[in-house]
């Protein structure tokens, strides 16, 4: 790994983050973004520990962003018209992730949840670390 990867953490279970994965992976062309399961020993050695499961954490030029600014950061790595909106990183970030707490908090409700983390195919196989 190089200082520049863009590493994407998220709950390799839930049915939204999974989801969250596969948009992800369709509006990256140029490969930017790498992903592990935030229940993976790469998580955790990346984290230095464990990491909560209701959020998803970007890695990115050795800082660690999670919550909104990570989703919105993640947004503006993406092909157009995604990045536009990273322009809601405006809003205070107490706001902002009050209302990604939110949808964590019902998302294997809305969303459902998978007995296992996913596994990728045989063509993503290079953009995941674990």
């Amino acid at each position: 790994m190089t200082q520049a990867d863009r590493i994407v953490l998220f709950d390799g279970v839930c049915n939204l983050c999974n989801g969250a994965v596969q948009f992800i992976l369709a509006r990256d062309p140029r490969g930017r973004f790498r992903f592990a399961a935030l229940q993976s020993e790469v998580a955790r050695q990346l984290l230095k520990g464990d990491a909560p499961p209701e959020t998803i954490v970007l890695i990115e030029s050795g800082k660690t962003y999670t919550k909104s600014g990570a989703a919105l950061r993640i947004a503006g790595g993406l092909r157009f018209p995604w990045p536009v909106w990273y322009g809601l990183m405006i809003f205070p970030r107490p706001l902002r992730d009050s209302v990604y707490d939110w949808v964590a908090h019902n998302r294997y409700k809305w969303f459902g949840k998978r007995d296992t983390c996913m596994v990728p195919t045989p063509q993503m196989r290079g953009r995941f670390l674990d």
